[in-house]
């Protein structure tokens, strides 16, 4: 998980979120556990304080402020694991999912599609076949119909 090198959460090359910043809340997940469901804290909640993190730029913030509206709660990002028995599982799975998400939004959106017109030849292909159709269908009809 974290390396030597650089403390903390890596989520890009060019950034990594101090431990500090990161909050650990421990609780009982739900489910089939056996004997020690009961007493042990597996569940795992890693929330993370957009808004005064001091790792981030104006622009990421905002960025990361406007993608993740809907998950964040006071500015604040929460991530929980409950999947594995152990409790250090849960803790990785948790990390991970923050980073991942955290990368996803401060990723550079698709690049912006420039309308186009369809052409001439594109469009006098399209009338001519709509009009080979109907005329199809014209001389499969039980009445004839009158040509005006």
């Amino acid at each position: 998980m974290p390396s030597p090198v650089r403390p903390g959460l890596p989520v890009t090359p060019a950034l990594t979120i101090p431990r500090a910043e990161l909050t650990e809340r421990f609780s009982r997940a739900s489910g089939p556990g056996g004997q020690g469901v009961n007493t042990t804290d597996s569940r795992v909640e890693l929330s993370w304080d957009v808004g005064r993190s001091a790792v981030l730029n104006e622009t990421q913030r905002a960025r990361l402020t406007d993608r993740l509206a809907s998950r964040l709660v006071g500015g604040v990002l929460t991530v929980v694991a409950a999947e594995n028995r152990e409790q250090r599982r849960n803790r990785d799975a948790a990390a991970l999912r923050l980073a991942a998400l955290v990368a996803d939004a401060l990723a550079p959106g698709p690049k912006a599609r420039r309308a186009t017109r369809a052409t001439r030849g594109s469009q006098e292909r399209r009338l001519t076949a709509k009009k080979q159709r109907s005329d199809t269908k014209r001389l499969r009809s039980s009445k004839p119909r009158r040509e005006d």
